[in-house]
């Protein structure tokens, strides 16, 4: 089970890591072409500036307008075992057929204007879909007659034909459920900011496995995450609300509700977890903070920066679960505060600086309410420090550099000097060899290892070359890379002979 939500989420990462250039797109266009930026700073007038940021503006757009399309693509290449170029072709066309049917469906026996919405939900489903029958069939041989659609040519038409069975029982099943999701987003609202806190804290505690993947996107992509009209459209999710807002030169007024499932982010990931990593590394040994000062420094920056906190969160996670646990709580707290403050800030991928800046200052005050962060945000470095200071010194928690020198040997995280390809073949040997190694698969920071039998693995190995965590469960492996994750799992797909 967890391998294959560990699967899923992998999948999901894929097509959310279009996203953040698409929000910067969005987010420098759409706020440096709308009519308050241009009477508070004349200068941005200028026809050529607006004509590259109108462009800008629509190239954004664009990709959130058809995020349910790139997802179908997204999870059909990601959950694909091989030839992932006709899985992603296949999933972009049974999508297509999908809603197709759902639209013509609607014309012929639905009252006029009715709509269906299935957003992510239909994502995926559809791209699951093609994946198993790409998986199952891409390799089917046909009679003679019938030769040249067979093998990978069968996979669009027979996804193609399953969209429309598809697009016919969601035609049929879906209005109770959207009244079900609408209603289920209703209570949300209705738990108000209590449960914008249970979001949070429930959020950060399944990131702790990479898990976090197959909650969010319920929220920000289909009606939990709320629904609004803007511009004249029916838009349904609160980042698609929040994008469609920003789009919207006539939007008035804070930014939609559904900013409380982002907002909370920017106080821990911008000051708590750089604050946590500056008590890390003076709860630390003296004589050992020069050796793993680097490691905290850099994961504060890549928290504080860009909001990825895996580097960082992985120095205690293991070694003290229940600080994690802490960790998910103030998290938690912080998008309370965030609601009940109506801090309003969107985000595209994560609530680091530059999220922070695009959708929070560039935007205005009054629409974000983006000052408030800033003392917010001071208390929870405070708050964070002192914590973790606490827990750190008074348990005698086992963070890097905190071990004699004997245990930094096999623990501390060092840089590799080898090669990609030397690494990559060190890892090969570390998980058991080749005949042990079912798949590779790297999400934003971590490469994701299927492996028949887990206790040939040596995760000290792993960790030798670079990995600031590794871990088993069940028969999978985690190690955490940080930006190395994603060429180490091409190189050694590439030597497994496995990366088509």
């Amino acid at each position: 089970m967890f391998k294959k939500f560990s699967q899923l989420g992998r999948a999901f990462m894929l097509p959310i890591a279009i996203l953040p250039a698409a929000g910067l797109l969005l987010g420098l266009g759409g706020a440096l072409t709308n009519k308050a930026a241009l009477n508070a700073y004349p200068f941005l007038d200028q026809a050529w500036l607006q004509t590259i940021l109108t462009v800008m503006n629509a190239a954004g757009n664009i990709v959130f307008e058809n995020i349910a399309l790139i997802f179908a693509i997204g999870l059909a290449v990601g959950l694909a075992n091989g030839d992932r170029g006709t899985a992603g072709l296949a999933g972009g066309v049974a999508f297509l057929v999908y809603t197709a049917t759902i639209s013509a469906l609607l014309q012929l026996f639905s009252a006029k204007g009715a709509t269906i919405d299935t957003g992510v939900v239909g994502s995926i489903v559809v791209g699951g879909t093609v994946s198993f029958l790409h998986n199952r069939y891409r390799k089917i041989e046909l009679p003679q007659f019938l030769g040249f659609f067979g093998g990978s040519r069968f996979i669009p038409i027979v996804s193609s034909f399953a969209a429309i069975i598809l697009g016919a029982i969601f035609f049929i099943i879906w209005p109770p459920i959207q009244n079900v999701l609408t209603s289920a987003g209703v209570e949300i609202a209705h738990m108000g900011s209590f449960g914008t806190f249970l979001y949070g804290f429930l959020l950060r505690l399944t990131g702790a496995v990479g898990l976090h993947h197959t909650i969010y996107p319920m929220f920000w992509y289909t009606s939990l995450g709320g629904t609004a009209t803007v511009a004249g459209k029916t838009v349904v999710g609160a980042q698609n609300i929040f994008f469609a807002q920003l789009a919207d030169p006539n939007h008035t007024g804070l930014f939609t509700y559904g900013t409380r499932f982002f907002a909370g982010r920017f106080a821990t990931m911008m000051f708590g977890l750089p604050a946590a990593a500056f008590a890390m590394y003076r709860a630390i040994p003296k004589e050992n903070r020069k050796k793993s000062g680097g490691l905290y420094l850099s994961g504060a920056l890549t928290s504080f920066l860009t909001g990825i906190t895996e580097p960082l969160e992985y120095t205690f996670l293991f070694v003290a679960p229940w600080l994690y646990v802490i960790h998910a709580f103030l998290d938690g707290c912080s998008f309370f505060i965030a609601d009940i403050l109506s801090i309003r800030i969107g985000n595209s991928f994560s609530g680091g600086l530059i999220d922070y800046l695009l959708f929070g200052v560039l935007q205005g005050e009054s629409k974000t309410n983006w000052m408030l962060v800033i003392p917010v945000g001071i208390v929870w470095a405070l708050v964070y420090y002192v914590v973790f200071s606490f827990c750190i010194r008074k348990f005698k928690v086992a963070i890097p550099g905190m071990e004699s020198d004997r245990d930094q040997a096999i623990n501390t995280v060092t840089s590799s000097d080898g090669t990609l390809t030397d690494d990559a073949n060190t890892i090969i040997k570390a998980l058991g060899g080749a005949a042990n190694i079912e798949s590779v698969e790297a999400c934003a920071t971590r490469l994701r290892i299927s492996v028949r039998n887990a206790e040939a693995v040596d995760l000290a190995t792993i960790k030798s070359i670079g990995a600031t965590a590794a871990f088993k469960v069940q028969d999978g492996i985690q190690a955490v890379f940080g930006g190395r994750a994603d060429l180490l799992s091409q190189e050694i797909n590439q030597i497994l002979g496995t990366d088509d």
